[in-house]
């Protein structure tokens, strides 16, 4: 499936997002991690608009769950 670069770049934006948000607790290759593990389990979905949001959510789940925090 073809990637949009405006999703692209949103998705860039939010790994960033996340990396500060994070910053004091994961490293960035932790958070690239979840960002990339969150992008390949939505990577089928065939409406793209909010896919970058998706990966945010999914990827926060992920780090806080692996960090021991809850929601």
């Amino acid at each position: 499936m073809s990637i949009d670069l405006n999703e692209e770049a949103a998705i860039q934006r939010v790994t960033e997002q996340l990396k500060t948000a994070f910053s004091d607790r994961r490293t960035p290759d932790e958070i690239e991690a979840a960002v990339a593990e969150a992008r390949e389990s939505l990577s089928t979905l065939p409406i793209r608009t909010h896919v970058p949001v998706l990966i945010e959510r999914k990827a926060r789940r992920i780090l806080k769950e692996h960090s021991g925090q809850g929601e």
